[in-house]
């Protein structure tokens, strides 16, 4: 029963109104090459 009302929710929801965002990545993982280097320095 709840499926059948968020289905008309989203049915009903008017996504021209949605405002546009730019995404930017927070924490982005570090590369092949900085991850080597680190290893490089733990080793030594």
């Amino acid at each position: 029963m709840s499926n059948n009302l968020n289905k008309a929710e989203m049915e009903k929801f008017d996504k021209p109104k949605l405002k546009k965002t730019e995404t930017q990545e927070k924490n982005p993982l570090p590369s092949k090459r900085t991850i080597e280097r680190e290893k490089q320095v733990g080793d030594s």
